[in-house]
């Protein structure tokens, strides 16, 4: 298989809900001018704590400076697996799954702290910038890796690297198995030409800006029946989209298109606490179980905790197999 390091700079910022009047105009822009950005890598992801917004260098631009906006410190780089063609049958498992044992469960033993972010279209595996050296020169047995430099795929190689080989020094420590947690909301992740994106524009402002209830906050202190949770991104000219069927319904249904299964999704919400982004292992944890078990599986993180989307059918039995996990004795 081949890895590909695509040529953008990330940035991973989040938008408190308070504050979000100060960023609709920029937001906007990125979602619905992109001829008026050079902004090539945008994600945005609302949970019931904030906005999480992923974008390269050229968007992180459009945002104001504000109280209201935190930015996660480091550079991240998108990795992207790429299957020497072989497109994978709707009977194979998808998402994070295929690249669990390959990509996510080596760097996690390497202390490489990973970002995930799963569309419609691919995984991208996102490492912070400084991490580089070690993710080369631990997946260069597994995979032939190239670097896009100016639309160019580059070959490379661990020697060619050269950000130091350490992460941190620090002895390998048996991670925190984290809470999860499984809301009733049924999903759907879905695509859209971007050239009909004019036509749901004004759903898509509704749903996105204007749709969160007073009593969101409340129920987060609660098993949750339901959460709030729409991701939106605009990677590359491609445009993929994670919502729930009371929100997939606001939409046009013919605009909107699905896998040929039409499948829908459950989600496992991870974390009790906000997660943070030093600790590592924390999406191998939940990968590598369902690679183990061939379950399918979307992976979203965000800047508080961590979301998989498994589908319908599998949802107890994942969440029997992760809370068994939880249970297990550290060694």
């Amino acid at each position: 298989m081949d890895l590909h390091i695509l040529d953008h700079r990330l940035k991973v910022t989040s938008i408190c809900k308070d504050g979000l009047v100060n960023f609709t105009h920029p937001l906007i822009k990125l979602i619905f001018l992109r001829n008026r950005t050079r902004c090539k890598f945008f994600s945005l992801t609302e949970t019931p704590e904030n906005y999480t917004v992923v974008l390269d260098e050229e968007g992180f631009k459009e945002l104001p400076s504000s109280e209201y906006l935190q930015v996660e410190g480091s550079t991240w780089l998108p990795l992207n697996v790429v299957s020497n063609g072989h497109a994978s049958s709707s009977s194979q498992a998808v998402g994070v799954t295929k690249i669990a044992k390959s990509v996510i469960a080596p760097l996690a033993e390497q202390h490489v702290s990973v970002f995930m972010l799963s569309t419609y279209q691919t995984d991208f595996i996102l490492v912070r910038e400084k991490d580089l050296s070690v993710v080369v020169h631990t997946l260069e047995e597994e995979f032939n890796i190239y670097r896009e430099v100016g639309g160019e795929s580059v070959p490379v190689h661990s020697q060619d690297v050269h950000n130091g080989l350490q992460k941190n020094g620090k002895e390998a420590t048996k991670p925190t198995v984290h809470p999860v947690l499984s809301p009733q909301n049924q999903f759907c992740v879905m695509s859209l030409d971007p050239d009909t994106l004019p036509a749901i524009a004004t759903t898509l402002i509704d749903v996105l800006f204007y749709s969160s209830s007073p009593k969101e906050e409340s129920q987060l202190n609660q098993d949750l029946d339901c959460i709030k949770f729409f991701s939106f991104s605009l990677i590359d000219g491609y445009i993929s989209l994670v919502m729930d069927t009371e929100a997939q319904r606001q939409f046009p249904a013919d605009l909107l298109f699905t896998s040929s299964s039409g499948e829908l999704w459950r989600m496992v919400r991870i974390g009790g606490q906000p997660l943070g982004f030093d600790e590592c292992g924390i999406v191998a944890q939940i990968s590598q179980p369902l690679a183990d078990s061939d379950i399918s599986a979307y992976y979203i993180s965000t800047f508080s905790f961590d979301h998989a989307l498994v589908p319908e059918e599998d949802i107890a039995s994942v969440i029997d197999m992760l809370q068994q996990q939880r249970q297990e004795p550290a060694c």
